[in-house]
This record gives C-alpha cells, structure tokens and sequence, in this order.
C-alpha cells in the first residue's frame, strides 16, 4: 500500500546561478533549461506529483521571475486561451484540450546568493508558519530520477530516524579498459561506477531537521547539517540502481535531450 501523502510538502532548491551551464549572463535559472520543450523543473514535479505529491514549495533567488511568470501563466500554455479586451483586460482558458495539475505552488523568495541551507531554513520558516506537516520531501531542481518514491518514503517512515537521502551510482565521464597482464580485452563506454555511491538528491526529512540548519547565507546543505545528521546517526540512505542524471554542464543537457528525443 503506498504511503499517505497528505501533508507532505515537497521543497525543491531553485534558486542557484547555474553557473556551470554556460557563460551568458542573461541565462535563465539553470532549473528553467528546457529538455523536450520543457523546463527540467516541470519535469521532476511531474515525477513527484505521479506518485501522489502535490503540494510544492520552491525556493528561488536568481532570476526568480522567471519561474514565477511561468506559473502564473502555467495553466495557459497547452490550454486554449481567450483575451478579451472589450470591457477590461480579461484573460480564461477555455474548456478545450485542458492539460493541467491539480497543484499548489508556493514560492519563496531566499536571496540570490544563499547557499542551499539557508534557502531551505528560509523556506521552512516561511512555509512553515501558515501548514502544519511533520515530514517534507527535498530535492535540486536540476535532477532526475525514477526512483520509486512510494518506496523511498515508506522506506524512510519505517526506520524512524530524522533523514533520508537517496544514494545512486554514478556513470564514469570516461571510458573503462578491461586489462588483463597489460592486454586490453575489452572497452567500456561510461560504465556506472559500482563501487561508489553518491547523493542523489531526492530526501526525506522529519521536520526537526530544521534544527541543523542556519538562515545565514553561507549554509551549505551538504556541509554541516548532513553532517551531523550522520554523526547523531539520524541519516539513512536508500539505494537506487535506477536512472538517475544530473544537469551541471552542457553535456549533461545535450545526454538528457537526446535521452527524451530516443523515446525513453
């Protein structure tokens, strides 16, 4: 039985320069890149909200406008539309060809240089002050995933303990040789590298994390909170052998489109 997601608000980290994708400086927020003529954002709420969640809270700075006039005008885009000027500047959607979640988008503004604690202190705050919850759901908005969430979140529910973060395999960036006394018997193209694991994204946390957390600026999520999440032995992991890629570099935009192009 897949657990109850009532109440349990889904914060997504947005706010960052993105620096990494490119040299423009008039860029959009690298979480509104584009992959099959949608923004990676949508894309991983998607996967979310197909398990039930729907209740988003995103924590943006750069650019934030961005994002915020794209979900104003969200339920126009694949709708039909009429804007009727006569009497007063009116804009509704018709009831033709309607594609839209059934949704709730907060989004909060948590500076445009806070590192990724600080939003989510910020975030959890202001969020905070108006809805109950005890556990929320975390990830980048910039990555994705298959993993089962029902499973992850049943998973974390379980052991009891304040997180859970999601530990996935790695793909090498270079070919591996397979040698045997200097002979090369084989060559593998970007093998996943089996032996490691690395953070996903894709937590779960009781609320209390707040706790570990700091509003300053220079909070890094990955620094002191999770670390001494793990040192209080309150962090578990949950393993994914599934898809999962990450969008910090061109490249990995181009291998995300050409994996939506292919039909995958």
């Amino acid at each position: 039985m897949a657990p109850n997601k009532q109440n349990i608000p889904v914060f997504i980290l947005a706010g960052g320069f993105g620096t990494r994708m490119s040299d423009d400086a008039s860029q959009l927020p690298k979480p509104m890149t584009e992959i099959g003529q949608t923004p990676i954002l949508i894309h991983l709420m998607r996967w979310y909200y197909a398990h039930g969640f729907n209740d988003f809270v995103i924590c943006v700075g750069y650019r934030s406008w961005y994002i915020k006039e794209y979900f104003l005008n969200y339920g126009f885009r694949k709708n039909s539309l009429t804007v009727d000027h006569r009497n007063e500047a009116v804009a509704k959607t018709l009831s033709l060809n309607q594609e839209q979640e059934r949704w709730r988008v907060t989004l909060i503004e948590t500076g445009v240089s806070s590192m990724t604690g600080s939003r989510l202190a910020q975030a959890l705050d202001a969020f905070g002050a108006s809805e109950k919850f005890d556990q929320f759901a975390l990830t980048y908005g910039d990555g994705l995933c298959d993993v089962n969430l029902d499973d992850e979140l049943t998973f974390h529910l379980q052991h009891g303990k304040i997180g859970t973060v999601l530990g996935v395999t790695p793909a090498s960036r270079f070919g591996e040789l397979k040698v045997k006394e200097n002979q090369v018997e084989g060559f593998l193209e970007k093998p996943t590298l089996k032996k490691s694991l690395i953070s996903g994204g894709f937590f779960f946390f009781k609320k209390e994390f707040r706790e570990f957390l700091d509003k300053k600026p220079s909070c890094v999520l990955e620094d002191v909170p999770l670390s001494s999440l793990a040192r209080e032995n309150q962090l578990m992991t949950y393993k994914h052998t599934g898809f999962w890629q990450c969008m910090d570099t061109p490249r990995d935009r181009t291998l995300l489109q050409k994996i939506w192009d292919s039909g995958q």
